[in-house]
C-alpha cells in the first residue's frame, strides 16, 4: 500500500490507529471495569466496618444499590450491544444520575456514620478515596466509549455527517465469551452479592426506607 502518498493512510498509519483503538479497548476492559468492581467491593467492606445497618440504615443501602445499578447498566450495554448514539446517550444520562446520587449519598451519610478517632485515621481516609474512585470510574468509562465511537458521539450534538443510531442491537463483533463470563461472574460475586447482602442486613435491623433520624444515630465516643 502506498496510499499515504495520495493523502490516504499508509500501512504504518493504519497500524498506529488500530493500535490506539486496541489499547483503548484493553484499558476499558482490563482496567476500568475491574477497578469499578474492586472499588465497589472495598466500599461495601467500609460500610460493613461502620455497621451501616445500625447507623445510616436501609435508606443509604438502597442508595448504594441505586448507584451500582446506574454504573452497571452502561457496563452491560457495552459488553453486549453495539456502541452507538443510543448506548452513548444512556451512558451519559446514567453518568449524570450517578454523580447526583453520589452527592446525595455523601450528604446523607456524613452525619450518620459512627467513626472513632482511630477509625477516622484508618477507615475514614480509605472510604474517602474509595468514594472518589466510585465517582470517577464511570467518568473514565464514558470518556473511553466516547473516544472509541467519536462519530456517533458527535452525531448526538448534530456534528459531522454521520446520522445518530439509537437502536439497541447486539455487537457485530462480540467480545470473547470467556471474557464476558468472567466479567459477569466478577460483577455478581463482588458487586451484586455484597450489596444484596448489605441491603438484606440493613432491612433486618430497620425494615423501612425512610432516612434514619440524626438524633441518636451516632453513638457517643468515649474520651481517649
Amino acid at each position: 500500500m502506498r496510499g499515504s502518498r495520495r493523502g490516504l493512510p499508509g500501512i504504518a498509519d493504519l497500524r498506529r490507529r488500530l493500535g490506539v483503538e486496541d489499547a483503548s479497548r484493553r484499558l476499558l476492559l482490563y482496567f476500568v471495569v475491574p477497578a469499578w468492581i474492586v472499588a465497589g467491593a472495598a466500599d461495601w467492606w467500609c460500610h460493613r466496618r461502620t455497621r451501616i445497618e445500625e447507623t445510616a440504615g436501609t435508606h443509604e443501602s438502597a442508595v448504594h444499590a441505586l448507584m451500582m445499578t446506574e454504573g452497571g447498566i452502561p457496563a452491560l450495554l457495552g459488553l453486549f450491544c453495539e456502541v452507538n448514539a443510543g448506548v452513548l446517550a444512556i451512558a451519559l444520562v446514567n453518568l449524570a444520575l450517578h454523580q447526583a446520587t453520589a452527592a446525595w449519598d455523601v450528604a446523607y451519610a456524613e452525619d450518620r456514620r459512627e467513626v472513632t478517632a482511630t477509625e477516622q485515621h484508618v477507615h475514614g481516609m480509605l472510604e474517602q478515596h474509595v468514594h472518589g474512585m466510585l465517582e470517577q470510574i464511570p467518568v473514565m468509562a464514558t470518556a473511553f466509549l466516547i473516544a472509541l465511537h467519536w462519530d456517533q458521539a458527535r452525531s448526538l450534538v448534530r456534528l459531522g455527517d454521520e446520522q445518530p443510531d439509537f437502536r439497541l442491537r447486539p455487537k457485530r463483533r462480540p467480545l470473547p465469551a470467556s471474557h464476558v463470563r468472567r466479567v459477569l461472574a466478577a460483577i455478581g460475586l463482588f458487586v451484586a452479592a455484597p450489596y444484596a447482602e448489605e441491603l438484606a442486613r440493613c432491612y433486618r435491623v430497620r425494615d423501612r426506607l425512610e432516612p434514619t433520624p440524626l438524633e441518636g444515630s451516632r453513638a457517643p465516643v468515649a474520651p481517649a
